[in-house]
Order: structure tokens, then C-alpha cells, then sequence
């Protein structure tokens, strides 16, 4: 099986990224889906610069198509937002399934008629806390085996301020009230989620490293003395997932921890492929 993936940077991004030593959006979900599936073949498309698919390929030869993450702004109206849209819009029309994380999701609402805007609550950064399924949400495939209330990997500063009249939320939390819903676009239906299941706790950490500077001048943390203790136990956890003490303190459980349970989105995803 093969899939397509379109990463959400642009290419002047990835490089800056793999200079500091963090993978790219497309290298990170890349890893997350072959944790399902070690032997899935996958093409990354660097869509923001122009890229439509890889030479010597074409939609065809795609089981379905992967959006990644990204530090754009889906309301821009940038060669390197639209390109994306546009490219999205082209495979929705072969009908194959369509799965996109946070970018994903907004880009998706975009090309479907709806909208997208900063969150009124600011960023949302490391753990989307309580998402709780709708009942449509409970019933579909993309959420099968999630509990009711869970928590989530995410950063993000915008969110689906209005869904598209012919889309499905699934699922919701205080902070955005759009955190899944599946999006019909053309033949095909993106389903997806404002946050990140792709993230294990070694990327988050990494994130917690290039943001501490917003984490405390945001109010995510108080002190430096504080940021020191909580990075303490995320790398406890990083070490040793079971480490009750520092998953407590941090209450950061299972549903973050495991990798079979953060990451069901992507495995029911993969399901419908096969």
C-alpha cells in the first residue's frame, strides 16, 4: 500500500527545522503511521512550493492521502497556503480517503466552505484536556475505541471557527469546539483532528524546548523553577512511560502514553484503506 503525504511547511521550514534537530511534520507522522503499519510505502509532496506529486507518479497510485501539521495560517492567502488547498482539492476528487492533523483539519474546512480563525483562547499547547466525542462521533469509524472524554497531543494557535454546512463534528473540548469532525470535499471525506495523534512524548518534549520562552511569558508555566520541574518529569516519561508518580503530577495518562490508544485516529484511518 502506498499513501500520499502532503507536508504542511514549506521547504525553508523543514530545513530550519532539521538544523535545530526536529523532524519535519511529514517525518514525525511518517513514523506514527508505521507504527501500524511498518511496510506502507509513503511519498511526501511539498505542496507549499509548488510540488502537485512526485515524478513518475500520479493520484493513482495512491491508496489515500495524508495532510500534515504546519506553522501556516490556513486564512492566508499565500502561494504556499493555496497551493496546499488546491492540491487537496484535486485528490478529494479520485474519492479515496483523505486523513489531515490540526492543518488538515483547518485547510479542509477551508476548501469546503468553511472558516478558519485565531482561537479567542489562545494557544492550545501540549495536552488538549477533556475532548469529548459528540454522539455521531461515538458511532463513527475514525473515533472507534476512544472513550468518551480524552485527552490529546496538540499545539495550536488557530481552530474551524465555522465547520462547512455538509461536515460532521465529532468531537469537541473548552478550548475549541472543533477538535474532529469528518469534512466531505469533493468525491472524497477528510477526516480529521485539530489535534496531534501523531505526537509521542518525545516530540512533545521537543516542543516544550522550543516553546519555554511562551510557556512562561503565556501563563502555560510560572517560574523557571517550574519549567524545570515539569520538563523533569516529562523526561521521566519520556524514559519510562509507566512512571506513575511523574504521569500523575503531570496528569498525563495512558490516553498520551500509548501509543495503541493515541494513536487510534491514524490506525481506523489505515483500516479503511485495506
Amino acid at each position: 500500500m502506498r499513501i500520499l503525504m502532503m507536508e504542511g511547511n514549506p521547504l525553508d521550514v523543514q530545513e530550519k527545522a532539521r538544523k535545530i534537530g526536529v523532524g519535519t511534520a511529514s517525518e514525525v507522522y511518517t513514523r506514527a503511521i508505521r507504527f501500524f503499519d511498518p511496510q506502507v510505502e509513503i511519498d511526501i509532496v511539498n505542496a507549499a512550493d509548488g510540488e502537485k506529486v512526485p515524478q513518475g507518479k500520479s493520484f493513482s497510485d495512491y491508496a489515500g492521502m495524508v495532510i500534515s501539521g504546519s506553522s501556516l495560517r490556513a486564512f492566508d492567502s499565500t502561494a504556499e497556503v493555496t497551493n496546499q488547498i488546491d492540491l487537496l482539492i484535486d485528490f478529494a476528487k479520485t474519492g479515496k480517503p483523505i486523513l489531515g492533523s490540526c492543518w488538515g483539519l483547518q485547510i479542509a474546512a477551508i476548501a469546503a466552505g468553511g472558516k478558519v480563525g485565531p482561537s479567542e483562547n489562545g494557544r492550545e499547547l501540549g495536552v488538549a484536556r477533556k475532548i469529548h466525542l459528540t454522539p455521531e462521533g461515538t458511532e463513527h469509524a475514525f473515533l472507534q475505541g476512544k472513550p468518551i472524554f480524552y485527552d490529546a497531543p496538540c499545539i495550536h494557535y488557530d481552530e474551524v471557527t465555522e465547520l462547512p454546512k455538509t461536515a460532521t463534528l465529532l468531537c469537541g473540548n473548552k478550548h475549541s469546539a472543533v477538535q474532529g469532525a469528518i469534512i466531505p470535499i469533493e468525491n472524497s471525506e477528510v477526516w480529521g483532528v485539530q489535534y496531534h495523534p501523531e505526537f509521542d512524548v518525545t516530540q512533545l518534549r521537543m516542543l516544550f524546548e522550543l516553546y519555554k520562552k511562551d510557556m512562561i511569558n503565556q501563563g502555560f508555566i510560572n517560574t523557571e523553577e517550574d519549567y524545570s520541574f515539569f520538563m523533569k518529569h516529562i523526561r521521566t516519561l519520556e524514559a519510562d512511560p509507566d512512571n506513575k508518580t511523574s504521569g500523575w503530577l503531570l496528569g498525563i495518562d495512558q490516553d498520551i502514553l500509548d501509543g495503541n490508544i493515541r494513536g487510534l485516529e491514524i490506525k481506523n484511518w489505515l483500516d479503511q484503506l485495506r
